[in-house]
């Protein structure tokens, strides 16, 4: 834990906040003291919190011990700290913050939108943490499917790699064992930051059910996606392909871009541009 950057981040949001931006129904204790700066008291953060005025002043010292996933729940809420700021906050403390689904799910960044349509023959599309598709390119569709014609709970990764199993991918030894794992890596992940999901507990369930690769990595706590993973597939119209799926995360934001790419001047290469 970093004592003392925890302190200065919690002092810094303390004084960006107003009096006039917290809650309608928030009560502060009463003070004689002249309010000082334009920022809220220490004693009003820790009143919002519920949490003692010690133990927030303590904090706000960098001299108390490491607070508690629950109090720093409290703290981002009375703060009203973005997602980004509260896994910050959550970092600073040594901590793993449940996120809030308080705000409604977030929108995909636009600049990543408009990076889907520059990706000129690069089959691309952004995943959330439950691993649904909620943007794809031209090439996407082409090289897996029609995303647009698939209802919006079809429209998950792994429900549409299930489905096209032994047609669209084919046996490269350990791929789809990998692509497997990795999705249990991907959403156990997701479940750290949303323990009350019940629509992403509903996923695991049933990939667990009927995935035995998804099972296995389930079990053995897998938390580090791969950034890449190997995948031979059987096109329709392009035939063999080994690509490979490149997962980069979209800083600020609950969301991945995932590409599918092949080596230069490769056949695989080759049939990518002809989608």
């Amino acid at each position: 834990m970093s004592s003392h950057e925890l302190a200065d981040f919690l002092r810094r949001r303390r004084e960006g906040l107003r009096p006039a931006d917290t809650p309608g129904g928030a009560t502060f204790p009463a003070s004689r003291r002249a309010r000082r700066t334009p920022g809220l008291r220490r004693e009003e953060v820790a009143a919002l919190a519920q949490v003692s005025v010690s133990y927030y002043e303590r904090l706000e010292r960098a001299r108390a011990p490491r607070p508690s996933p629950q109090v720093l729940s409290a703290l981002a809420t009375a703060l009203q700290l973005t997602g980004a700021e509260r896994d910050h906050l959550a970092r600073l403390a040594g901590q793993v913050l449940p996120a809030t689904d308080a705000d409604g799910p977030e929108q995909v960044p636009e600049g990543a939108e408009q990076l889907l349509g520059r990706l000129d023959g690069i089959p691309a599309y952004i995943v959330n943490e439950r691993q649904d598709v909620v943007a794809w390119n031209a090439a996407a569709a082409a090289l897996i499917t029609d995303f647009s014609r698939l209802t919006r709970d079809e429209r998950n990764v792994t429900r549409i790699s299930a489905r096209l199993r032994g047609t669209l991918c084919v046996g490269a030894p350990g791929a789809e064992s990998d692509f497997s794992r990795q999705a249990a890596a991907q959403l156990r992940a997701a479940g750290v930051r949303h323990p009350t999901d019940n629509v992403l507990a509903e996923l695991v369930n049933e990939f667990a059910t009927h995935d035995p690769d998804f099972a296995s990595g389930w079990r053995d706590h897998a938390v580090r996606p791969l950034p890449s993973v190997r995948k031979n597939l059987h096109h329709p119209t392009a035939g063999e392909l080994e690509i490979d799926r490149n997962t980069l995360d979209l800083p600020g934001s609950e969301f991945s871009l995932v590409m599918y790419t092949a080596e230069a001047g490769s056949p695989s290469a080759a049939a990518l541009k002809s989608l």
